[in-house]
């Protein structure tokens, strides 16, 4: 396959200095190459015109500091032609809970992807970026399901992110849900230690399922407020898998009010027309981690969206008037 574009001029090694170390190299070309679509770039990295101290790599390949990229030149002018836009002083309509020189913690909203990626052209961190300095680091030290909101953290240099990143290893980030479970439970605490594998069924979108042989996942589940149709319950997860509490309320028999992947179609239902709940009930409400500079506690909380409040309440009013 050729190479996209002509050559203005002879492929040249770059060296990745530290604060590049630790980005996956398929993320890296895409800022290196601004305005190159990222399909474009797997197939650089498929075809072996992108290679690392000489060898072909994946696109998951982690950079390591003093590695020699060999990048494929381009003319500019054949480049995917980048929008001008306006340099923020911060993203709009993105609610700062914390910040400091280190780390920034967002109150994400429901229905935005966290990154960009097939069919989506600009997520959260895109578009923070845009308010950032020219050139300064920002880079996502986790991540949410877009249909979820609350505390998303940001880190602000290497150093952080990789700090952030150990506490999450090491269980040290406790990170706290709110979600709305369809029916009363029979139970109060329940601890869920299920395993969790992704995979496409026939046809259809990649899911989480529970798998003996899958990935541990734990999550700890307390029922804070009941209604006859539905519970209010604070989660607590000790592992971070993709769909982890939608897959492990569905297993409870109580899935999430406005799950359409592991929901319940009538429920669902019921609380959108009852109450106009058009989204999945769930909400990062707080977390807590050591601070990747002091190591002192850090704590973040995000209130609950007005929307969700809207469906609690008009919960309570339909116990009140019943």
């Amino acid at each position: 396959m050729k190479n996209i574009g002509t050559p203005s001029h002879p492929e040249k090694p770059r060296l990745i200095t530290e604060q590049e170390a630790g980005q996956r190299v398929d993320n890296w070309l895409v800022k290196y190459f601004k305005g190159i679509p990222k399909s474009h770039v797997y197939r650089l990295i498929r075809t072996g015109q992108v290679r690392i101290n000489g060898g072909r790599i994946k696109p998951t390949y982690r950079l390591i500091a003093g590695d020699h990229i060999r990048i494929p030149p381009f003319v500019p002018a054949l480049r995917a032609p980048a929008r001008a836009q306006p340099r923020l002083r911060r993203a709009p309509n993105y609610p700062i809970l914390y910040e400091d020189d280190d780390l920034m913690v967002v109150n994400k909203p429901s229905g935005m992807a966290v990154h960009g990626g097939t069919g989506i052209t600009s997520g959260m961190i895109e578009q923070l970026r845009l308010a950032q300095p020219e050139g300064a680091f920002l880079e996502l030290a986790h991540r949410l399901d877009r249909s979820t909101s609350g505390c998303l953290i940001f880190a602000k240099n290497r150093s952080s992110l990789i700090a952030i990143h150990a506490s999450l290893r090491a269980g040290g980030l406790d990170k706290c849900y709110l979600a709305l479970l369809m029916g009363n439970p029979d139970w109060n605490d329940r601890k869920i230690d299920g395993a969790l594998v992704r995979n496409r069924p026939s046809g259809g979108e990649r899911i989480s399922q529970m798998d003996e042989h899958g990935k541990t996942a734990r999550s700890h589940f307390k029922i804070v407020r009941r209604w006859p149709t539905a519970a209010l319950a604070e989660i607590q997860i000790e592992t971070g898998r993709t769909h982890q509490i939608r897959v492990h309320a569905a297993h409870l028999g109580h899935p999430i009010a406005g799950d359409e992947k592991y929901g319940e179609r009538e429920f669902n239902r019921f609380v959108k027309t009852r109450y106009g709940l058009k989204r999945l009930f769930l909400h990062a409400r707080s977390l807590t981690l050591p601070h990747p500079r002091t190591k002192l506690p850090l704590t973040v909380q995000a209130p609950l969206p007005p929307d969700l409040e809207s469906t609690i309440l008009g919960l309570d009013q339909g116990v009140a008037s019943s």
